[in-house]
């Protein structure tokens, strides 16, 4: 008699889940997916507005380092899938893709869904089963997984379950991190999931705030504890957004716990002090103070509401201008929640994970069960490498989970 096919349950149909499924249903597994929403990876198409960005085409060890300290743990995974490999996927699926000036990698079409439609397609497939509206609540007393479905309670039968269900922002898209009280409960290691890749709040003015609120700051760099990063940032109502302020979330987020920090803004990066003093230097004379910055010092209206933010009606003399736009000081005050977020870090921490993505030290009457994506503990910033480590640990697990069955 021919056995039949080993099964698993993947909870969570973001792009780290989907990638477990790949990984599993080629093999022959039979798959089934899981997910609180009604339909898959509704994160992954937001992040397709804005282009889509799948990873990063720098050298891989400045691509590693941006990773942090889980940046070693990540290490495997990514060298197993690294980024030409999501690119080769992608075409795969009939998506070519493209290396932008800034070195970051989209798909032709700029767009999230023609990717996922192919994607959902390859795996049906390959036979797997999709399971909407299905909240994860933990295991039951035999160890089989438990769901909140519009029908009640279900539970499912599975050789091993891997765990994909993000981390909590934009909760209103699926991920909420509603599986920390269970896997807390399970003995788990789950440290506190904070946001990441999220807006500074910064109290304007109230003219600035109508003025400029929905304005980009475009080729500035923002220093704060001695790091500098070159980028844009976009001015909002509360505050500052943008990806020069994701790059320096997660120490601003840290500091911010002490309460208000400075951030300077160098709004002419590309321009030294001395030549930008000399420019400045015969002052503004009759002319208003934005003419004067407009035309000595290239400064968009934005830039000019920002130094008139820290000067208020004064009329700075020319060497203080200078510092200003070289060193323009803003006070944050705290940064978004959740719910603006673009990611989150904390999570399951790595100790409790072994090299194949399973947890360890679980309650023996628990099938093997195995994590990916950012239900872990790691941050990065947006520039293709969240997307390519949340792909590349779901293949991980789903690999870790195929070689476990297979003993």
């Amino acid at each position: 008699m021919t056995p039949s096919p080993r099964s698993i349950a993947i909870v969570g149909a973001g792009p780290a889940g989907l990638a477990a499924a790949e990984v599993l249903s080629a093999a022959g597994v039979r798959v089934a997916l899981y997910d609180r929403m009604p339909s898959a990876a509704r994160k992954f198409l937001m992040a397709g507005r804005g282009g889509l960005n799948l990873t990063h085409s720098e050298p891989a060890d400045a691509f590693r380092a941006r990773y942090g300290t889980a940046a070693e743990r990540l290490a495997p995974a990514l060298a197993a899938f690294p980024p030409q490999a999501l690119r080769d996927w992608a075409a795969g699926l009939g998506e070519e893709t493209f290396v932008g000036s800034s070195g970051r990698v989209f798909p032709r079409s700029f767009k999230a869904s023609p990717l996922l439609r192919a994607w959902l397609g390859q795996l049906a497939a390959n036979g797997v089963t999709f399971h909407p509206r299905h909240d994860w609540r933990g295991f039951d007393a035999a160890g089989a997984p438990l769901f909140e479905t519009p029908d009640g309670p279900a539970e499912v039968k599975a050789d091993a379950v891997i765990l994909a269900l993000g981390g909590a922002s934009w909760p209103r898209l699926g991920s909420d991190g509603g599986f920390v009280p269970a896997l807390r409960a399970l003995g788990v290691e789950v440290k506190d999931l904070v946001p990441a890749n999220m807006g500074v709040l910064v109290p304007w003015s109230e003219i600035f705030q109508q003025k400029f609120a929905g304005t980009p700051l475009k080729r500035i760099a923002l220093t704060f504890n001695g790091v500098t990063v070159k980028g844009e940032a976009m001015v909002s109502a509360t505050g500052l957004e943008g990806g020069a302020i994701y790059a320096l979330s997660a120490p601003l987020r840290q500091a911010l716990a002490d309460g208000p920090v400075t951030l300077h803004v160098d709004l002419r990066p590309d321009l030294d002090g001395a030549e930008l003093a000399r420019r400045l230097g015969g002052g503004p004379g009759s002319a208003s103070l934005s003419t004067f910055l407009r035309k000595a010092a290239g400064l968009a209206p934005v830039a000019v509401g920002l130094i008139r933010e820290a000067t208020g009606p004064a009329r700075p003399d020319p060497a203080t201008l200078a510092r200003l736009v070289k060193a323009l000081p803003l006070t944050i005050t705290g940064h978004a929640g959740m719910e603006r977020a673009i990611s989150s870090a904390g999570g399951i921490a790595w100790d409790g994970i072994g090299p194949d993505f399973s947890l360890r030290g679980l309650p023996p009457h628990l099938p093997p069960v195995f994590v990916a994506g950012e239900m872990l503990d790691w941050e990065a910033p947006t520039g293709g490498y969240l997307l390519q480590a949340v792909i590349a640990t779901g293949r991980a697990a789903g690999a870790g989970a195929l070689a476990r069955l297979s003993r």
